[in-house]
């Protein structure tokens, strides 16, 4: 992703500094024909980065992990930021990002949610929805699919051009294995949530998108995680060993919201979100979108420009990138913000939590606090390591 969203970014503006704890990686950006064309700067350590005048936009595509810590210490430098989804490893990091941004109304922070900026299959289902097509919606079904499972794996030594202590930051600090790294690491808890949060970014935000649910105060009363299986032994929502994949690879967590709506977030069936209203069904995902006000040839003319600019709260329909450079020459709010990407993130780590702990846990939407379980409590945040501790704005 930081390869392509690099790419992204360079037609909008030069690319003068690049940045990641692999050399090979940032070497390769560096001399990109499509990136840094041999003349950025290169880095190992992004605070480099933010230390530059020169610097008007950060783009942050590293493990889930580091995500919240560079966007703080961005926002604090004065950088409009892009990052990709998910936005945070924990319900505490959603308050502390959300704050941070608060406190610099000023600068444009999108989140790399591209599902939001498709507008044929996903914001013609939102729409639909939103028209009333369906009727009440009563259960919406996003499917995930599920994490691979594997290991046990053995400690190696760490590549001479990795710094493996950097690439932990936060995280607690362990011997380094190929397949907790790069792109493996979305399925170790100490760095992500597996599927509820790979996936669960893209399909829960659209579907609480599609219900209204995405803005803050809103959320479930109680998920139930009882439906979730691990690779390895959990006890207390913990892995018991640390050298196999832990995310959860079989699951079914279903948020129950006040007014009755259930949202199943689930590896079992197709990937995609399906919407179940009064009046008939609707399916969407990144290949088709199908069901009755699809075959029943609903006007489509009813989903032109206004209705697009609705949804891109008032900016033209275009690209995801292109969304974003408009909102900073013009001001307003991108079409994929971070007040409504933490109440899906709100949905995702809620999922993640209960399906660790293997039961039901109360959530109150307003307050945003687990009530009556000090164990799933005290599972919304993590303690860093000394040093990596995200700045509090």
């Amino acid at each position: 992703m930081g390869t392509g969203d690099a790419q992204d970014h360079a037609r909008f503006g030069d690319v003068v500094a690049v940045c990641d704890v692999d050399s090979h990686h940032c070497l390769r950006a560096k001399h990109h024909d499509g990136i840094g064309r041999g003349r950025a700067d290169a880095y190992e350590d992004y605070r480099r980065v933010l230390d530059r005048d020169d610097v008007d936009v950060v783009s942050i595509v590293t493990p889930d992990h580091w995500h919240v810590k560079i966007a703080v210490e961005a926002l604090l430098a004065g950088k409009h930021v892009f990052c990709q989804k998910p936005l945070t490893l924990t319900l505490e990091e959603n308050r502390l990002i959300r704050a941070a941004f608060q406190a610099h109304p000023d600068l444009v922070f999108f989140i790399g949610t591209q599902q939001r900026s498709d507008r044929d299959r996903f914001l013609r289902a939102i729409n639909m929805v939103q028209q009333g097509l369906l009727g009440r919606v009563t259960k919406i079904t996003a499917g995930v699919d599920g994490s691979p499972t594997g290991g046990p794996f053995t400690p190696e030594i760490p590549p001479e051009q990795l710094d493996w202590y950097m690439w932990l930051g936060q995280a607690p600090l362990v011997d380094y294995m190929s397949r907790r790294c790069h792109y493996e690491f979305r399925w170790w808890y100490e760095y992500s949530g597996g599927k509820f949060t790979d996936w669960g970014a893209h399909h829960v935000d659209i579907a609480l998108w599609a219900m209204g649910l995405d803005k803050q105060g809103t959320g479930p009363v109680e998920v139930d995680g009882t439906d979730a299986k691990h690779p390895v032994a959990m006890v207390d929502g913990y892995p018991t060993v640390d050298d196999c994949y832990n995310t959860s690879h079989d699951f079914n967590v279903i948020s129950r919201f006040e007014d009755g709506l259930e949202l199943h977030l689930t590896s079992r069936g197709r990937n995609g979100i399906l919407f179940e209203g009064e009046k008939g069904r609707l399916f969407v995902n990144r290949g088709r979108i199908s069901g009755e006000p699809i075959e029943q040839n609903w006007d489509d003319g009813k989903f032109g420009d206004e209705e697009l600019q609705k949804l891109y709260r008032g900016k033209p329909f275009e690209g995801h990138k292109e969304n974003f450079y408009r909102c900073i020459r013009e001001g307003g709010t991108p079409v994929s913000d971070v007040y409504s990407h933490v109440q899906t993130m709100n949905v995702c780590h809620l999922s993640s939590i209960a399906a660790r702990l293997g039961r039901k846990i109360a959530w109150d939407p307003v307050s945003e606090q687990v009530t009556g379980d000090h164990q799933a409590a005290a599972m919304m945040a993590r303690k860093p390591r000394p040093g990596f501790e995200i700045p509090v704005v």
